[in-house]
């Protein structure tokens, strides 16, 4: 009987342990949109252009292109048969949605909102009366709309590229998002829906097939985040768990990275995309449930990815083949892929690292690809589109799926609508608080409240960045109190191109960091690539810092077989390429020698008023002309290098 007893008190333990478990959460909190006013410069006019033009683009191109008419065949409104070509058409509007949500927080639109709500009311004809939703299986799933997508008669069995569970998951990231925009439950409840579904029919004892393409586990989160049901939770780190396990599925292989166990993962490999999506999912049940073993996965395979497999852009994704991560140390130039949607996931992971380990080095990533390879996807008009991001052309070769400049877009439209749903989420990036402090992470003009410590605190930042490095931070607290306030020191600004020894630069850096407050210099804590500064903030105290802005030489390890004896330039977060539009001359002449004088200028490019590079080389003819990597190919089709000889090449090939 003693033991009997004993052993249900054993049991009512573990019971007790298993339930709290999963009640932590990231240390440190994100500022929500809804509480940072963004008045900057450089990327409120971007915002304004996904609201304005990019999403009324793109929702007339997914009319006429049967985006929308599929929900209704699904639902039986319509006759007909799938329309599109790929099995994750859905997503579009998912995605659109998305984005035009987190422009409602910042641009309030009443006709925007009206037109979400007509676009949910059709995406509900298509759900069937159990939650399932994915409108190609529904309306045949026989045929499917790609030759890669094997016909199935049962839902999710032909999941490895069905892309089931990544509709699902997009569509609960958007309803997440719409609801917390809107305070609506039209969409919400329709993902609510299907989420149930999943529940019912995944898990021990049930369905063990992971998702082919992953999402879902992080819009199951998003959906546990809102209604606190642990259901969505535990769905999300099954569907985690079940990656790599012979016993449950035949594995995906390393494409969809469903080779061994995640936890036993240590490389980035496969689809780039399907990864960083993976690898956020991983972090957020590192946090929530404390797991160590997580955690040390994710480390593992983040230091492989910085050390060995990202481009200067911030780019991921070396291959066209596969969409994927090539070998280690593989970066080639001409053909590197580098896909849009690659960097807007690969952002979406490091902020999640940021928020469980406060440490800027992931800032300093997310850094790099806003300003570079990520917003290079979308033209300035916000209507054409690279999929891929190479670090050079040569005016030929048709790297942007049949093109060698940007496309108005694609059969597989996912970094369109992808750059819908995220850049007007930017505002939510800037800036952070924990139990001690805030945290300032990106430099853009705007105001913020917060509540630090009990206390509410309102934050003025002043920048004209990435310009120039001067910064300005007004701190309003209601009422006095002491607590910390972070800034983060970019790793430019610290001698370092990226965490990592994959880029470095030439030279010493040549500024000197100034930080005041209150007119006053200090001399603070620099700790995780922040500087700390800790005191009794009032009413009206100012922050100044300054952070000088030299134009800069990169080199790559001498691992990097394509990058040899090449350099590139970079100033402050920007890194610069030259374009055939401001540079007529031979191609072989683009070098940049070691005795080249490089002076900042300014230059109009369609809409943007930047800073471009001179390159005066003595004895030379004519400067070339250096301008922002991501504004490159606005202008038509022509050349384009980001990494450059140092002498003229012999070689006339390339100048076709």
């Amino acid at each position: 009987m003693e033991r009997i007893f004993s052993s249900f008190i054993l049991l009512l333990v573990i019971s007790s342990l298993s339930a709290q478990v999963a009640t932590h959460d990231y240390p440190i909190k994100m500022v929500p949109i809804k509480n940072v006013v963004l008045n900057d410069n450089f990327w409120l006019p971007k915002i304004k252009v996904i609201q304005d033009s990019t999403i009324q683009y793109a929702l007339g191109k997914c009319e006429s292109e049967g985006r929308m008419e599929s929900f209704l065949v699904a639902g039986g409104k319509l006759t007909g048969k799938v329309r599109g070509k790929m099995p994750f058409d859905d997503t579009d509007l998912y995605k659109i949605i998305e984005g035009a949500s987190y422009s409602l927080i910042s641009q309030p639109n009443t006709r925007l909102d009206a037109t979400l709500d007509s676009v949910i009311a059709i995406i509900r004809i298509g759900q069937e009366p159990d939650g399932y939703l994915t409108t190609w299986f529904t309306i045949d799933r026989m045929h499917p709309p790609a030759a890669w997508v094997k016909p199935s008669k049962n839902r999710w069995e032909a999941e490895q590229m069905s892309h089931e569970l990544y509709n699902s998951g997009h569509m609960f990231e958007a309803a997440a998002a719409h609801f917390r925009a809107t305070g609506k439950r039209n969409f919400l409840d329709i993902a609510l829906k299907n989420a149930d579904l999943l529940v019912e029919n995944f898990g021990p004892g049930k369905l063990r097939i992971p998702p082919g393409h992953q999402i879902v586990e992080t819009g199951l989160i998003q959906l546990y985040q809102i209604t606190q049901n642990k259901k969505y939770l535990k769905l999300a780190k099954f569907y985690l768990d079940q990656r790599g396990d012979s016993t449950s599925h035949k594995l995906f292989g390393a494409y969809s990275q469903d080779h061994v166990p995640v936890v036993k993962q240590d490389e980035a490999v496969g689809h780039a995309v399907r990864a960083v999506y993976l690898y956020a999912g991983m972090t957020d049940i590192a946090a929530i449930y404390q797991d160590q073993a997580y955690l040390n996965a994710v480390n593992k395979i983040w230091e492989n990815m910085v050390n060995k497999k990202m481009y200067l852009t911030g780019g991921i994704g070396a291959l066209h083949k596969g969409e994927a991560f090539g070998e280690n140390y593989e970066l080639p130039n001409l053909t590197a892929y580098n896909e849009t949607c690659a960097a807007i996931g690969d952002v979406g992971w490091n902020q999640r690292l940021f928020q469980l380990s406060g440490d800027g080095k992931y800032y300093d990533i997310i850094e790099r690809s806003l300003y570079n390879g990520l917003i290079s996807g979308i033209s300035t008009n916000g209507k054409k589109f690279f999929y891929p991001n190479p670090m050079e052309s040569d005016g030929n070769y048709l790297f942007n799926k049949g093109a060698c400049t940007r496309q108005s877009w694609f059969d597989c439209s996912c970094c369109p609508t992808n750059l819908i749903r995220f850049i007007p989420s930017i505002p939510g990036l800037i800036y952070a608080t924990n139990e001690e402090g805030l945290y300032i992470n990106l430099f853009a003009t705007s105001r913020a409240k917060m509540e630090v410590l009990g206390n509410k605190v309102e934050i003025e930042q002043q920048t004209s960045y990435p310009w120039n490095g001067k910064l300005s931070f007004t701190l309003n607290p209601e009422k006095k109190q002491q607590f910390t306030v972070r800034i983060r020191i970019p790793g430019w600004a610290r001698e370092q191109v990226l965490p990592g020894d994959l880029y470095s630069y030439q030279g010493k850096y040549s500024g000197k960091i100034s930080l005041t407050v209150n007119g006053k210099a200090e001399k603070p804590v620099l700790r995780k690539g922040y500087a700390e500064i800790t005191k009794v903030w009032e009413t009206n105290d100012k922050i100044e810092l300054t952070l000088p802005m030299p134009v800069r030489r990169v080199v790559t390890n001498a691992l990097v077989a394509s990058n040899q004896n090449l350099v590139a330039v970079e100033c402050g977060p920007v890194v610069y390429c030259a374009e055939e539009a401001d540079n007529q001359y031979n191609w072989q002449d683009w070098i940049l020698p070691g005795n080249a004088r490089l002076n900042i200028a300014k230059q109009t490019i369609l809409t943007d008023q930047v800073n471009s590079i001179q390159v005066n080389t003595p004895g030379k003819t004519g400067a070339l002309n250096l301008i922002p990597y991501y504004l490159w190919s606005n202008r038509g089709v022509g050349k384009m290098k980001v990494w450059f000889p140092v002498v003229a090449s012999m070689d006339k090939g390339d100048s076709k």
